[in-house]
């Protein structure tokens, strides 16, 4: 079971970001596999987020080993071949170490969508679209993008691509065009029932969140959680109260990623809440222990 940690790249409103570029380096010292990063604009204000593609470039020039995941890119929302030249360049620069986790993208509505000009209908084409031909250009490969032939060298390594999401739809597209399935806010219980969907064996990366520790705060927050997921996501209450992650020890950590593993997961990316950076820190300490 390989366990990354889902940085936290979205501060509270009001709040200075954490320094993740910190937070990194700490979860590479700790032998853990990956971290990764959301990929969440909205322009509205109320959902402040570091941007992922700049976030993912300042972490791999910090970092050595440690795999640089996105979960997960929004591909309608980015030019194809632009987006093509900077996983290339990040390939290069990192020495291979990303891992494509990528989506159709929520809440289109919001002002950065509409500012873009990128129509909520489209997503799914404009993701299948992107699929399509950012191997072709990754590998240097003539290519043509919206009638336009086009060649963009150095050609680099394709990372692996990783589809986002828990729909069919999701499931489909990552046996048509995935290396991988990536859906998250899944309980084990769930994931054992989704995972034979895939008709074949494919990696299977799940991710969610964690409440460390006990006590009534822990619970509020995670009552809190709990009740966004049903409000926000559609999710039934009971699945629901089933995909906050345990953190109150290191044995219950450790049980919850065995559920997965034996629900079909190979990777497990936690996001340990935290008020404050030294907390996190202290959070992924706390993981990376349960798993030695």
């Amino acid at each position: 079971m390989k366990i990354a940690i889902s940085l936290p790249t979205m501060p509270a409103p009001g709040t200075k970001p954490m320094d993740v570029v910190r937070i990194a380096r700490h979860v590479e010292q700790l032998g853990l596999e990956s971290v990764w990063v959301a990929d969440l604009q909205t322009g509205d204000g109320s959902v402040p987020s570091l941007e992922a593609m700049t976030t993912v470039a300042a972490i791999a020039g910090a970092t050595e080993r440690i795999g640089l995941g996105f979960g997960t890119l929004v591909l309608p929302l980015r030019p194809v071949p632009l987006l093509a030249a900077q996983l290339a360049t990040l390939q290069h620069l990192s020495g291979d170490r990303l891992l494509l986790g990528v989506g159709i993208g929520g809440f289109p509505g919001t002002p950065f969508w509409q500012a873009l000009g990128v129509p909520g209908r489209e997503r799914g084409r404009r993701t299948d679209e992107a699929l399509r031909v950012l191997p072709r250009l990754l590998a240097g490969e003539p290519t043509t993008v919206d009638g336009v032939e086009l060649t963009q060298l150095p050609a680099a390594t394709m990372p692996p691509v990783l589809i986002g999401g828990n729909s069919d739809a999701a499931i489909r597209r990552t046996v048509a065009h995935g290396d991988g399935w990536m859906p998250s806010l899944i309980s084990p219980e769930l994931l054992a029932t989704r995972v034979p969907l895939l008709g074949r064996p494919l990696p299977v990366t799940v991710g969610g969140h964690m409440f460390v520790g006990s006590g009534s705060a822990v619970a509020a927050r995670r009552a809190e959680f709990v009740r966004l997921l049903v409000d926000l996501h559609g999710l039934p209450e009971a699945e629901a109260s089933r995909v906050p992650m345990p953190g109150e020890s290191a044995s219950a950590i450790a049980d919850h990623f065995a559920a997965y593993e034996a629900a079909g997961a190979d990777r497990v990316g936690v996001g340990p809440h935290a008020d404050t950076e030294d907390e996190f820190l202290r959070h992924c300490d706390l993981i990376a222990g349960a798993m030695r």
